[in-house]
């Protein structure tokens, strides 16, 4: 869950499971799985950022990570292990 800001001050916590785009119009517009949008005022970056601690806190954020191509630092299987 992540807490954004609408647009009219009120604040909202969000399941970022249900995400599906959030897009930079001039708001930022969040549309989730069930084709619900919501316009906050938060940007896209501190969205995706926000996300991100999420799912590190959660331990799901090197699939994240790995689907929008930012290495995780973790080796990979074929990689050698230097000591």
């Amino acid at each position: 869950m992540i807490h954004v800001t609408r647009l009219d001050g009120s604040d909202l916590v969000l399941n970022c499971e249900l995400l599906e785009t959030v897009e930079r119009t001039p708001d930022t517009v969040i549309t989730l799985f069930n084709g619900h949008k919501l316009v906050v005022r938060e940007s896209v970056d501190e969205i995706v950022a926000r996300v991100i601690r999420y799912r590190r806190a959660t331990h799901q954020c090197p699939l994240l990570l790995e689907r929008i191509g930012i290495p995780t630092g973790e080796p990979s299987g074929d990689q050698e292990s230097r000591s």
